[in-house]
């Protein structure tokens, strides 16, 4: 028994650490309109139709993988989650996102070794998310999460991202 539950803390550790360098990049925060309330909304509809910036190269996004239907997939179980469903006639909200890359982000880095500052190409994106009231047309919520392009990224790594990406909006997203 004592065994089992060594070997099983030691893979929850190994998980956790996996995750967490995966997503320790990526920052997120919110921003809510203080006179909205957001416990009297209960449906939603997707803005026309979102979409995720083209990458015909392939260089942040891996091959045969959809990451505006990721990232949509991903919204709807979070605001479902917050006690909404979608219709296609009189919705509460408007839900749209978006993102951006850009290849070009440069950042000051330090050497571990010789503690020397160096300028390295960092590329960086950003997904955003806003919830509209369809009555007034005013944005009442809104979420951006920040972080660092991956190299050659793989599914797995991409969808652990978005997903924490995600979540982390919506947990602060009070109902």
């Amino acid at each position: 028994m004592n065994k089992l539950l060594i070997v099983l803390s030691a893979v929850f550790l190994l998980l956790t650490g996996c995750a967490s360098s995966v997503t320790k990049d990526i920052m997120v925060d919110t921003d809510v309109d203080p006179k909205a309330n957001l416990k009297g909304y209960s449906s939603y509809a997707w803005l026309g139709s979102a979409s995720i910036v083209y990458d015909p190269e392939g260089q942040w996004e891996p091959p045969q993988f959809d990451m505006d239907n990721e990232v949509k997939f991903l919204i709807d179980r979070e605001l479902r989650a917050h006690g909404m469903t979608e219709t296609s006639s009189n919705p509460d909200l408007i839900v749209a996102f978006a993102a951006g890359i850009d290849m070009a982000t440069m950042e000051i880095k330090t050497d571990p070794d010789s503690n020397l500052q160096t300028l390295e190409n960092v590329p960086s994106g950003a997904l955003t998310v806003i919830l509209i009231d369809a009555q007034t047309g005013l944005a009442i919520w809104g979420g951006i999460a920040t972080g660092e392009v991956q190299q050659n990224p793989d599914q797995a790594v991409t969808r652990q991202r978005l997903d924490y990406a995600v979540s982390s909006m919506f947990k602060q997203l009070k109902k």
